[in-house]
């Protein structure tokens, strides 16, 4: 286990190096190793560490590099498969329904339903659209729609916006600025960025949530 969260960590940290490497053994195969991760990542409640924002950064600036892969292909196969994988997790929330809330599992914890359910009751339906791009939120965000049985129509507009702005805005930031040379020369410290600037909704909320206790 110890050996496994060590190169899980690994892999995070030089998600650049790892990516190319990918890339230049799979090749065209690439396409579909990223579309799997980004559908497990929004799809799957099970797998909320996977990467997201910093796996389409990190494509974008590898893409850029190797030119293995055009990058006008990758953004759509992202995107569908961030569609889809949203559309997998609104349906398995509507047909689980309200039995998700009867306990605690190992990969779902109803701490994160609840958190979800704080950002629909502040945002709404554009929640879908803002939990696009933070962490953990993003993946059970759909779930909690369906399990709060959102309107289909309603959140297809909402899944598709959100779809397209953030596979579309990170995927072409790391191809333009990704071989910048102090963006490639501190790529960890960048990917650790997008990543605290991902989380920043989360902890402006609970510190809102905390504030407005004490007040």
């Amino acid at each position: 286990m110890v050996e496994f969260l060590t190169q899980a960590l690994d892999f995070f940290r030089h998600l650049d190096v790892h990516l190319e490497n990918i890339m230049r053994d799979y090749e065209l195969a690439t396409y579909l190793i990223l579309a799997l991760i980004i559908f497990c990542e929004t799809g799957l409640v099970v797998t909320p560490f996977l990467p997201g924002d910093s796996l389409l950064f990190a494509a974008g600036a590898i893409t850029a590099k190797t030119g293995i892969l055009n990058v006008w292909i990758l953004i759509p196969l992202l995107f569908l498969a961030a569609i889809l994988g949203d559309n997998t997790n609104y349906f398995f929330g509507k047909y689980l329904g309200d039995r998700v809330f009867t306990k605690d599992y190992w990969f779902l914890k109803r701490k994160y339903i609840d958190q979800t359910h704080e950002f629909y009751e502040k945002h709404g339906g554009r929640t879908l659209i803002i939990a696009r791009f933070v962490p953990i939120v993003r993946t059970f965000a759909p779930f909690v729609a369906g399990v709060g049985k959102m309107e289909y129509r309603k959140f297809i507009g909402y899944c598709l916006a959100g779809g397209i702005l953030w596979v579309t805005l990170l995927t072409l930031a790391g191809y333009f600025f990704g071989q910048i040379p102090i963006v490639k020369d501190n790529f960890e410290v960048v990917v650790l960025g997008i990543i605290g600037i991902s989380v920043l909704p989360i902890i402006i909320e609970i510190a809102r949530a905390k504030w407005g206790k004490k007040g």
